[in-house]
């Protein structure tokens, strides 16, 4: 059988649940359903189940602007997971999420203006049809099935356990035992002060350093705030004003004066160090402050496990595992019972479904995106995508705005469709990557770079503008500039 909704919602993590809201709240005579591959909703959240997985954001902005957030700054996942199940619950739409649902293949007709989803039941193998006037494309940029692990020569012959981060066993026995973690980003800076608790030792090795920060888990504005008993509505909105101006102001030092920002990056974190650490060699980037993600230490957990010899940091090259653990290019041999690799993930460009509009495949890879949350010659299909300097959900919030609002001008016209078509002029506009390199130049971000779409060199073909660009141009978007309707 195949089922007919208005709206198609594909993933059930924070921009699927965002996008549901929305839905939900302005438009509740319209028909969706949510569409989620793994066994449960969080996305992310329910995937990274390595020890101590928090955020990396604050949850006052990483939170959804219309639910305040009542916890401390930093959560762990399960903190996280409660508060998208709040908001399930509050908007009453669980019956409209099917999980074990994978997508494997979206198909636009224009013959009877409407997409079909073929999908294919991860836990019974049943493959059915979903057909929508609207497909809502929330699934992030992970694949959560293919995390990124190098090539090292020998590894086979490691006696130990090997693990990623991505797929952490939940029953992996650590406890008095060396481990050796792989990588230097966020995700290694959570788990390894995590594993230090029961582990003999840590030791992170890293390729090149970078950026840090120590957050509080509790801004201390908020220590301030506690006793003056305030609605949650209102600390909430304090709060994510404060963090928006202090990362606003990070963004765009990192930008405009990096020598200053990355001066007090560096003056942050060298008081929290032991002593005789050799800061420049495994604290000191190369690369420009937010280049690349900073990585947030809450409460400077890192540098304490540092301080209390329980974690050891080593900057230098793989030259191959051996039977006890990985010899570096110096000739050292760093001993480990459990290696974990944090070596980052794989990009997904819109869940690497196959697209087809009217029969001819969909390559995105020259397409341009429209504002960053459309794609040029793909119908009535909006994707969410946050940012990378702020937390993800300020610009979900944003595009969901303009995803109303598009709703709302083609009910005006009495519209059915509408689409991104380059103007005249514009078909000559080059091609530019989605992200230029000296804007930001992850490894992952470089990796998948190609297989992305692209964007122009002119409004409204741009993308991964900042926020306090973006909060205050998306609202004022003209719908009618690069959009066509019918």
């Amino acid at each position: 059988m195949t089922e007919h909704v208005d709206v198609l919602i594909i993933g059930a993590g924070v921009s699927g649940i965002g996008a549901a809201h929305r839905l939900r709240t302005q438009f509740p005579d319209r028909t969706f359903l949510m569409l989620e591959a793994q066994e449960a909703r969080g996305g992310t959240w329910w995937t990274h189940q390595y020890p101590g997985a928090r955020s990396d954001s604050d949850l006052f902005t990483y939170g959804y602007r219309h639910k305040p957030w009542r916890g401390k700054s930093i959560a762990a996942g399960g903190a996280i997971m409660e508060y998208l199940d709040e908001v399930i619950d509050e908007d009453g739409f669980a019956d409209r999420i099917r999980y074990h649902h994978r997508v494997t293949a979206l198909s636009w007709s224009s013959g009877e203006n409407r997409w079909t989803a073929d999908v294919e039941r991860t836990d019974t193998g049943e493959r059915l049809q979903v057909t929508a006037t609207f497909l809502w494309m929330c699934q992030g940029y992970y694949n959560h099935d293919d995390p990124y692990t190098p090539e090292w020569p020998g590894t086979e012959r490691f006696e130990g356990t090997i693990v990623h981060t991505q797929a952490f066993p939940a029953d992996l026995d650590y406890e008095g035992k060396k481990v050796l973690v792989i990588g230097s980003g966020a995700t290694a800076a959570t788990v390894v002060p995590a594993m230090a608790r029961s582990a003999s030792h840590v030791t992170m090795l890293q390729r090149s350093p970078s950026y840090w920060f120590p957050s509080p888990t509790t801004h201390e504005l908020a220590a301030m705030l506690e006793p003056l008993d305030l609605p949650d509505e209102w600390t909430h909105e304090i709060l994510r004003r404060q963090y928006i101006t202090q990362y606003d102001w990070l963004a765009s030092a990192s930008r405009d004066t990096p020598a200053e920002a990355h001066e007090f990056l560096m003056e942050t974190i060298k008081p929290l160090l032991p002593e005789g650490t050799d800061v420049e060699r495994h604290f000191t980037p190369s690369y420009r402050p937010w280049q690349q993600r900073i990585v947030i230490v809450p409460d400077g957990d890192f540098f304490e496990s540092m301080r209390d010899g329980t974690v050891s940091v080593v900057t230098d090259t793989i030259s191959e595992f051996t039977e006890k653990g990985v010899q570096i290019s110096s000739g050292e041999v760093l001993e480990a019972d459990v290696i974990v690799t944090a070596t980052g993930f794989n990009l997904a460009v819109l869940g690497d479904i196959p697209f087809t509009v009217d029969g001819e495949a969909v390559d995105f890879s020259q397409r341009v995106t429209w504002r960053g949350l459309m794609i040029s010659g793909v119908p009535n299909m909006a994707y969410a995508f946050g940012y990378f300097r702020h937390s993800w959900t300020l610009r979900v919030d944003l595009v969901n705005d303009v995803v109303e609002r598009i709703f709302g001008r083609m009910a005006e016209r009495g519209a059915s469709v509408v689409e991104p078509q380059l103007r005249p002029g514009d078909e000559d506009m080059p091609l530019l990557p989605w992200v230029a390199e000296d804007n930001f130049n992850a490894g992952y971000v470089m990796r998948g770079r190609d297989k992305m779409f692209r964007q122009g060199d002119r409004d409204p073909w741009t993308h991964m503008h900042e926020h306090d660009h973006e909060r205050a141009v998306l609202p004022e978007a003209d719908l009618d500039d690069g959009l066509t309707y019918r």
